[in-house]
């Protein structure tokens, strides 16, 4: 049996169902593995995967934010929920691309449905929620890789030296819920709306952490960076603020670095890691020096 079939046969298995059928695998995703499958005239979106505690992914956290998030009404309805395992109402909609946000209208919603977010989830939340403070997972990637003795260790101490800068560089922050994992495909749209899913890095952090996440993993240009900080702030961003947005920006794409590092660790999923870290510390390494050379105001 192939660690597919091992995965049909327990979303087939969950007590929520009456007669599961047409179970299929959901493509997307690199750290669980998710599935659709129909069952009393409706469609639900099964996603299967234990605590991942090296990231910071406890699956209690990720179930308590995908309900506020439903009761938001920015993400889909928890159906079902046991361990190692969440089942989702699906909703009719395609996942967003890399060049969808380069279309400003798209990226003014997405903005919008992230402030929303940001906003409507923080105070829908109940119960114990985590914390994702990037330069504490940073902190503990590199704590991590060490131990294990990763091929990455000789770079870590630069790296931290570059993390320790950026954390001064934010400077203080008004933390909200953010979602902390904004690929675009983690963003749907569908009946002329857009869905935010996938919570499982859930947790209080700077605002501009999403923003920053959203620009790099949709290569956005500089224009198109104000207009998105000048959309959620509803103000021209001033120096201060592009400043503090630049290096958590930074941020963002080495704690994705530092992300696929421990993967190729511990990941049994079928993903060139390697390569990931490759692709993701060249952006890193140029996104630091465009901000260390960006021209201060005079």
């Amino acid at each position: 049996m192939t660690a597919m079939d091992r995965a049909i046969a327990r979303a087939r298995a969950l007590p929520c169902w009456r007669d599961p059928r047409d179970i299929a695998a959901l493509e997307g995703g690199i750290t669980n593995v998710n599935l659709t499958l129909s069952d009393g005239g409706r469609k639900y979106v099964v996603r299967l995967g234990e605590d991942i505690p090296e990231h910071g992914v406890m699956r209690f956290n990720e179930l308590a934010i995908s309900r506020a998030a439903a009761a938001a009404g920015v993400s889909p309805a928890v159906h079902h929920a046991e361990p190692g395992a969440l089942v989702l109402d699906f909703v009719e909609a395609e996942p967003l691309a890399e060049s969808d946000l380069h279309d400003e209208a798209t990226l003014l919603a997405a903005v919008d449905l992230i402030a929303r977010a940001h906003h409507d989830v923080t105070l829908a939340l109940r119960g114990p929620v985590l914390s994702f403070w990037v330069f504490h997972v940073l902190r503990d990637y590199a704590g991590f890789l060490t131990e294990r003795g990763s091929r990455h260790v000789p770079a870590l101490p630069a790296l931290m030296d570059d993390a320790a800068a950026l954390e001064r560089a934010v400077g203080p922050v008004t933390p909200v819920l953010g979602h902390n994992d904004l690929l675009p495909a983690n963003i749907l749209r569908g009946d002329g709306r857009l869905w935010l899913i996938d919570w499982e890095y859930g947790g209080f952090n700077s605002p501009l952490f999403d923003l920053g996440g959203l620009a790099t993993n949709c290569g956005l240009g500089g224009g198109a960076e104000r207009l998105m900080l000048e959309r959620y702030f509803a103000t021209s961003p001033d120096a201060a603020l592009m400043a503090s947005y630049g290096a958590m920006k930074c941020a963002s794409l080495l704690r994705e670095t530092m992300w696929s590092m421990v993967s190729e660790i511990t990941s049994e999923i079928d993903f060139d890691y390697a390569a990931y870290t490759a692709e993701n510390l060249d952006r890193f390494a140029r996104a630091l020096r465009g901000y260390q050379n960006r021209k201060e105001p005079s």
